[in-house]
Parts: C-alpha cells; sequence; structure tokens
C-alpha cells in the first residue's frame, strides 16, 4: 500500500474534503554506484565544512541567503514553515478553467488524490463529479516541502488527479530562446507537401494505447551490463540518420508514406505512388472522374426505363463544359450508384478532398459509404 507523502485538505468555496497526495510514477531507470577506476571501491558523497573538511551532520545545517561576499542572513526550517501560506495544509482551489486552455510546456509531476478517510468519499466524489460534467481543471496553490506549487486538479474515471504547473516566469518565450524558427511565409504555406505530409500523419493515426511502448534505451542499458557481466561482445548502435534535403523532402514523404501503409497491410493507392503518379493526378485525374461520373447516370435511366428513345430524353445533348465543373458536380452528387464505379485508389482520392476522417484503413467499400454519407451531408447543408 502506497504512503501519502503530503496530507491536508482541498478547499472549493466553503467545502472542504481532507485528502492524502500520492504519486503518480515511478522511476525505472537503472541506477549505478559510482566506483574508483581499477577498483570495486564505493565514492561517497559527504556534507563537510569548506573551511576545515570535517564532516557535518544533517542536524547541523541550516539555509544561508549570500547577501554580500561572505556575508549571509541564516534561516531555520521552522522558520520557512511558519511563513508558508496555508501552513502547509491546504489545496485552495481559486478558479476553474478549461484543461486544453493549458499549454503542456506547463505541467511538471502528476500526482493522485485519495480521500483521507471512508467518511471523506462523498465529499471527494462530489468534486470529481462536479469537474467531469464540467469540462474543467481546478487551478489551486499549496506548499510541500518549502516549496509553493500552481497546480491543476482534474478529474479521471475513479480518482482525482493533481499536477504541478510551472510559474509563468518559469517558462522560456521560444521566439526569445531559440536560434531558428520557421518564417510567418513557412507556417502559412501550403502545397503538394503538407498535403502529403498529412496523408502520412493520417496512415500513422491511432488509438492511443502505452502498454505498446517500452524503453528500449533502459533495455539497451540491461543488455549491455549483462553482456559485459557474461565476456559477451557489445555491439554499438546505429549512427542517427541525416537530416532531410529540402531538394528531396516530396520524395522522402512519399516513400515514407509507402512504407507506413505497408507496414500496416494497406493497400497503396495507384495515385500515390511516387511523382510521376502525384503529377499524372494533377493533369488528368479531374477529366478521368468526370468521364467516369457522367456516363453512369445515363446507365442508371436506361436500366430504369428500357423502352424510352434517346430522342425522348434531349436533356442528356448538353453543351460540353469544363472537366473541372462536371467533376465537382459529380462530386457533389456523392451517390452510391456512382462510387461503385470507381477504383479504390479513385475512392480514397476523393475522400482525402472531402477529408474523410479515418480513410486511410478503409476499405473499398467502407469508403464509397462514407462518401455516400458525405455526399448526403453537403447537400442538406448547402439546402
Amino acid at each position: 500500500m502506497a504512503r501519502a507523502i503530503w496530507t491536508g485538505v482541498i478547499t472549493f468555496g466553503l467545502v472542504t474534503v481532507p485528502v492524502g497526495l500520492y504519486t503518480a510514477t515511478r522511476d525505472h531507470t537503472v541506477h549505478f554506484h559510482q566506483l574508483e577506476r581499477g577498483t570495486t571501491d564505493r565514492i561517497r558523497n559527504r556534507r563537510v565544512n569548506e573551511r576545515t573538511g570535517d564532516e557535518v551532520g544533517t542536524g547541523d545545517i541550516v539555509k544561508g541567503y549570500e547577501v554580500g561576499e561572505g556575508e549571509y542572513v541564516v534561516v531555520e526550517p521552522d522558520e520557512l514553515d511558519e511563513i508558508a501560506p496555508g501552513r502547509s495544509r491546504t489545496i485552495d482551489i481559486s478558479d476553474f478553467v478549461d484543461l486544453d486552455r493549458i499549454e503542456p510546456v506547463y505541467f511538471d509531476r502528476t500526482y493522485y488524490i485519495a480521500p483521507r478517510g471512508a467518511e471523506y468519499t462523498k465529499v471527494y466524489e462530489l468534486l470529481r463529479a462536479a469537474l467531469v460534467e464540467a469540462g474543467k481543471v481546478g487551478i489551486a496553490t499549496f506548499v510541500m516541502r518549502n516549496k509553493q506549487y500552481l497546480t491543476a486538479l482534474r478529474a479521471e474515471d475513479d480518482v482525482l488527479v493533481l499536477q504541478t504547473l510551472h510559474w509563468a516566469d518559469e517558462v522560456r518565450d521560444p521566439g526569445e530562446e531559440l536560434p531558428e524558427l520557421p518564417s510567418a511565409s513557412e507556417r502559412t504555406g501550403r502545397g503538394k507537401q503538407l498535403d502529403m505530409a498529412l496523408q502520412l500523419v493520417d496512415a500513422l493515426s491511432t488509438d492511443w494505447e502505452p502498454d505498446r511502448y517500452r524503453d528500449t534505451y533502459q533495455e539497451k542499458v540491461r543488455e549491455l551490463v549483462r553482456a559485459k557481466a557474461e565476456g559477451q561482445e557489445i555491439t554499438t548502435a546505429k549512427a542517427p540518420p541525416e537530416a532531410t534535403n529540402v531538394i528531396d523532402l516530396m520524395k522522402v514523404l512519399e516513400s515514407s508514406l509507402r512504407s507506413a501503409r505497408s507496414g500496416r497491410g494497406e493497400e497503396e493507392p495507384a495515385c500515390e505512388e511516387g511523382a510521376g503518379a502525384e503529377k499524372g493526378r494533377k493533369e488528368n485525374g479531374l477529366k478521368e472522374t468526370a468521364r467516369k461520373e457522367k456516363s453512369a447516370p445515363r446507365k442508371a435511366t436506361r436500366s430504369s426505363a428500357p423502352g424510352r428513345s434517346a430522342a425522348k430524353t434531349p436533356s442528356r445533348k448538353a453543351p460540353p463544359r469544363k472537366a473541372g465543373a462536371a467533376s465537382a458536380r459529380a462530386r457533389d452528387r456523392g451517390g452510391a450508384g456512382d462510387l461503385e464505379q470507381l477504383s479504390k485508389a479513385e475512392l480514397y482520392q476523393r475522400a482525402t478532398e472531402r477529408g474523410v476522417p479515418g480513410r486511410s484503413k478503409m476499405s473499398r467499400e467502407e469508403l464509397a459509404d462514407a462518401l455516400a454519407h458525405s455526399g448526403r451531408r453537403r447537400k442538406k447543408s448547402a439546402a
């Protein structure tokens, strides 16, 4: 059973609930002792008097703030506890905010909060349920081990979680601190490279499953220790890959996309089999799509009314129009009959143009169904 590292109360308004604070994570890092080279003699760190060289016990150590050359103001631990807000025992919620409004850079460490006794579980659950329903986190401060923390109190399925936050003056401004960042034109520009990058992101998208990820470096450290203990040969890791050349960026993106799809057993859309296919899609895709979808309604009409002659349907002798306009109207129809005439690659391309989510994981039939629903939604929106 875990032990609380801090005990106190949470307050919001006039409501108070006694709680304990527990660490939510544990360290799995491989730890080493310090030894003198050539021996197995341990190296120890000791607190010694700088002037005399004598070791000093922890009970004889106080804190000193230097105000001048060799001049200090001495502060006792008890004095720090006396000035601590709320006597170090209160998590006072002052505000409630949306969690997604807090930038990730502000988050530091995570703790679990539990009620200190069965008689406090009802009030504890009231706060947890209120945070869930409101979709908010409580912003609070508290003092632990002579340090005040800014915190965000949020609700999980069955427990309250407290996350310590950095203070605003602790967070650096990237614009001032970093030597190179993308220019304004690079941030707002959009082209086929970004479209390809979005397809790569979509191909690699999945559900968050933390058990899928492992600390492979620590595994390598353990293998290193085991190999050295057994006198085995040590294999070194590969060098990191070279930076991507901007000139080759499109080619690298296309290769990455093919690799991502093949790794997940997905069929490669014909329109994305390299730079040549991309160029062909730009030049011929609209004309081909217009031709296929323009012919589909004529087939359907003749099959539903076989006795009707061409003379009775003069509306089909419409003047020729640009392929782009015909394609746009065909896409807006989005009927199941039209979609059945298309290959999976053509369906995937249209799903990409409409931004259909999850398209990279869909079969041909699923793509057609998603596009049909998308077409109906667009009709209702236009109406």
